[in-house]
């Protein structure tokens, strides 16, 4: 890995406390998301189990189901809310691999290789679908509010995302504005149902949605570094993707301000016009050292971090608390 990740001080961390911890509950939730899969349309389960089935950490369940445990919930409510939004993380990802033209998702070639664009979003609307079911089924119409409210964030941020694809003059603060919409919609509309379901006050609610929040910038901008400077299986997918496909993320709008004349050429050339040769991803990622573009996206990520972790001061101390500070950590630690 790059020396200007490897030096950008992100504190170790684990998520094996919090999947400990919320073990018995992800089994249930996990047999629930397996009998939301069935359909008489075969095609379904099918898409469906291939990314489900892959190997993804569920984080986004596993924070609902530790924020309304925090509280002592003893209902099922909150299965049925991790479950939806698994549903809904997951319909994303299929949607996105299709706008993006990927080709790896969870380190297996992403479902529209395999059965097609048009498969991949009929699933993607059938898990949404299922997804609004299971709010329903929560009973409460709080949470619902609260999700399906994240589902159109979401929306809005792809779109926001793709108007500013191939821009260069693209600001700062309209990448943020995206991935707030795009990744930290969802963290936080995870992290607030829990306490809502498990009754418990405005102030804690608020407190684990600004938690989700930060957690969710932190976890895209590490992301973000990872595509110049992390590995296909921290990624789960290719690195370069967002440079192949003209993605404006922090690390490319950073070197891009700090260049030269030339370097702002080799940019123009290679994210709006799409004109990569052989060589060109080592050579942004020259040039993203050069400007210490990778260690700024994960100092910004640090900082999140750190903003979610003073979220949760106010709460009480238990185990699940701790968990979830680890999680913080965990999920800037990838950049190492």
């Amino acid at each position: 890995m790059p020396a200007s990740l490897a030096r950008a001080g992100a504190a170790p961390g684990s998520i094996d406390a919090l999947v400990a911890l919320v073990t018995p509950d992800m089994k249930r939730v996990n047999e629930l998301i397996l009998s939301r899969t069935g359909s008489d349309v075969l095609m379904i389960p099918e898409v469906a189990n291939h990314l489900i089935s892959s190997g993804g950490k569920r984080l986004r369940p596993m924070v609902t189901l530790a924020t309304a445990g925090h509280f002592g919930y003893g209902g099922d409510g909150h299965i049925r809310l991790a479950a939806s939004v698994e549903f809904m993380h997951s319909a994303t990802l299929l949607h996105d691999d299709v706008v993006d033209d990927s080709d790896m998702r969870r380190g297996k070639p992403a479902a529209r290789l395999v059965w097609g664009n048009q498969a991949s979003v009929l699933v993607g609307d059938f898990l949404l679908g299922q997804a609004f079911k299971m709010m329903v089924e929560a009973g409460s119409l709080e949470c619902l509010a609260i999700l399906s409210n994240a589902a159109a964030v979401i929306a809005e941020g792809e779109v926001m995302q793709l108007a500013a694809a191939k821009d260069l003059e693209t600001e700062r603060e309209t990448y943020l504005k995206v991935i707030n919409a795009k990744t930290a919609a969802l963290f936080a509309a995870a992290a607030e149902v829990g306490p809502v379901i498990a009754g418990a006050s405005d102030a804690e609610r608020a407190a684990f949605r600004d938690f989700g929040e930060y957690l969710g910038l932190a976890f895209q901008l590490v992301d973000d570094a990872l595509d110049y400077g992390g590995s296909a299986g921290a990624l789960g997918k290719n690195v370069g993707d967002d440079f192949r496909e003209g993605k404006i993320t922090l690390p490319v709008i950073t070197a891009y301000q700090a260049g030269d004349a030339e370097e702002k050429a080799f940019w123009k050339r290679c994210i709006e016009e799409g004109a990569i040769a052989d060589g060109d991803l080592e050579h942004a990622i020259v040039l993203l050292g050069r400007h210490g573009a990778l260690k700024a996206t994960v100092d910004e990520a640090l900082a999140y971090g750190a903003r979610a972790k003073a979220s949760l001061a106010p709460l009480a101390d238990t185990p699940l608390k701790a968990a979830l500070i680890e999680v913080v950590d965990f999920s800037i630690a990838r950049a190492h």
